[in-house]
């Protein structure tokens, strides 16, 4: 079998020849879109910046002036013509890690607490919840997040047994990697004083021994969670619908869904047949912590069409498998060499007194073998990784199979790498330049929308080196940027503004507890939501920027990103999204317009 190194080189030559065609093609038809009056940034390896794009068939075939771009258009008398009014053109927006099917139907069916900002709060939206279901339902909800309430404390048991007699609750905190049960629904999970915390997992108890409700990570939530009834596959296709409208309302085209099961490819191909997905979408299928779990996720990697190919003309790809190394920020369940923090300055604790430093989630060793498995297979990796122990292991794993048997292009990559150690960013730069693996793919907006919480928990020695942008570009390490949706909103116009600002939400340990040195301009992020996140989604040869031969996705903005000041970036608005030409969004009040020449 041919290596998929090989595979991608072929896939790469035959991109170049198609590349070739698709423009000579343009030179004997006729242009269909013309994109004028605009200032186009590319994000080319020059970072050019142009007026104006031709386009045929969804794929841009003249990018430069005005006049450049007409004259090479010559008698195109049916093109649409968009004109810009000098307003601003960028590649269409990628985020490489967002769980937009699972969020999008939350959205959708559970309750809201991302905005609430007090314990009162979210009691008393439970309580609405409770008045319209029948007794014995589950009410579940999302978002909340203690680093945003007024008492800066979890929300428990105690809270909501008052508001939910009759009804099993269970409200999944921000990160997603740990949430609190009221009693109704401890006891349905058998859960008490008695029970023993799980491998890799922790129950949350008060001063007295009983559980307060709060379960952290996977092997302790799954014991509420595998008992509440789950979405079908009409209300997973309605929740991507919906996050669709919001990702072309925002300006972006291409998405990385990571640890997605069978229900979750199931909805995107339905969408897909019917004409209805308007998105790229690539897909990391969620892989387990055991050999055996591994194995049954390859066979179903190999039962979908794999890399380079892929369905939809580029709408729907899988693009690998996701495991987790570690555990949260917020959650304080991430593996570090050091304690944890709880308010930066009082070092944290386990049940048993010891110093919390977090903990694997997934056995060490058996990782090592769950990569090998798939590195041996071909098929990329994405881990989870956000505590510096953690991260070291990762990379370590990926050097160590690539030296076994090399397979350059795989593009393994490090998921969050909240806390890189300085070993880690030398093994990310060889992995980089010797087996195009080991890239880092971000969440900027962490130190935004959960930095009150994460700036406590790290505390003040790590703090300044999360996130680390700026030492990743000094090192020539490429990066992507994400959202890591539902944990942070999913505008990636916030991650642009956040690789700038590192600037928290409440400001609770000041607002800058992470410091500026690690910030970088925008020339620099944007390139992490467009042409670098386009690599992680194997599509760098058609989309990523706006030059011929590229795919035509294309988001039309109220300003210029590199003139404007940081704080401008946050409130930037999308006028117009564009999907290989294809207009899928325009702003209601959008003074862009469309016409026939």
């Amino acid at each position: 079998m041919k290596s998929l190194h090989s595979k991608f080189i072929l896939a790469a030559a035959l991109c170049s020849i198609l590349l070739l065609a698709r423009i000579r093609a343009a030179q004997t038809a006729a242009v269909d879109l013309l994109l004028l009056h605009g200032h186009v940034l590319t994000v080319d390896d020059d970072d050019s910046i142009a007026e104006a794009i031709a386009v045929r068939h969804g794929v841009i075939v003249k990018v430069g002036t005005d006049a450049e771009v007409l004259k090479f258009a010559g008698n195109a008398s049916s093109a649409r013509i968009i004109d810009l009014h000098g307003h601003t053109a960028t590649p269409g927006l990628i985020d490489t890690h967002a769980h937009i099917a699972d969020g999008g139907t939350q959205e959708l069916y559970d309750v809201n607490l991302s905005d609430a900002t007090s314990v009162a709060e979210i009691v008393a939206r439970v309580r609405v919840k409770a008045a319209t279901v029948k007794a014995g339902e589950w009410i579940n909800g999302w978002g909340w997040d203690e680093g945003k309430l007024a008492e800066h404390r979890y929300v428990t048991a105690v809270d909501l047994d008052p508001v939910s007699l009759n009804n099993p609750v269970w409200l999944v905190q921000a990160t997603g990697h740990y949430g609190v049960a009221n009693s109704r629904a401890l006891k349905l999970a058998h859960i008490s004083s008695a029970t023993p915390d799980p491998p890799a997992g922790t129950i949350d108890r008060d001063a007295d021994g009983n559980p307060t409700g709060v379960l952290k990570e996977q092997s302790a939530t799954d014991s509420v969670v595998r008992l509440i009834p789950p979405f079908t596959l009409e209300q997973m296709r309605q929740g991507i619908l919906y996050i669709q409208q919001v990702l072309h309302s925002e300006g972006m085209t291409a998405v990385k869904d990571p640890a997605i099961e069978q229900i979750h490819w199931d909805a995107y191909k339905s969408l897909l047949d019917e004409g209805k997905l308007k998105e790229r979408i690539c897909v990391l299928w969620y892989a387990g912590a055991t050999l055996d779990s591994a194995r049954k996720t390859l066979d179903r990697v190999n039962a979908v069409p794999r890399l380079p190919n892929s369905l939809g003309d580029d709408h729907l790809l899988s693009c690998g498998v996701k495991m987790y190394m570690d555990g949260s920020g917020g959650a304080r369940t991430g593996w570090l060499y050091n304690d944890w923090m709880r308010d930066g300055k009082t070092r944290d604790v386990t049940s048993s007194g010891a110093g919390n430093r977090g903990y694997p989630q997934t056995d060490p060793a058996v990782y090592q073998q769950m990569v090998r498995l798939f590195h041996q297979n071909e098929v990329p990796v994405g881990t989870h990784a956000v505590g510096d122990r953690a991260i070291d292991w990762v990379v370590d794993t990926y050097a160590l199979v690539e030296r076994e048997q090399p397979h350059p292009g795989l593009r393994h990559s490090i998921i969050h790498a909240n806390l890189p150690s300085p070993h880690a960013l030398d093994v990310m730069a060889n992995l980089q330049k010797n087996y195009d693996a080991g890239y880092p793919e971000l969440q900027p907006g962490f130190l935004w929308w959960i930095g009150d919480i994460y700036a406590g928990n790290y505390g003040p020695e790590r703090d300044p080196h999360l996130e680390p942008l700026k030492t990743l570009a000094s090192r020539g390490i490429l990066w992507s940027g994400g959202s890591d949706y539902f944990v942070t909103p999913v505008a990636a116009r916030y991650g642009l503004w956040a690789s700038e600002a590192r600037e928290t939400a409440k400001g609770t340990y000041g607002l800058h507890p992470f410091g500026m040195a690690e910030a970088v301009d925008i020339h620099t992020a944007l390139r992490s939501y467009t042409a670098w996140a386009s690599r992680q989604m194997f599509l760098d040869k058609e989309i990523g920027t706006l030059e011929a031969g590229k795919r035509a996705d294309i988001a039309i903005w109220d300003r210029d990103f590199y003139a404007a000041s940081t704080d401008r970036i946050k409130d930037a608005k999308c006028l117009m999204t564009l999907l290989d030409g294809e207009v899928v969004y325009v702003a209601p009040d959008s003074p862009i317009t469309i016409a026939v020449q």
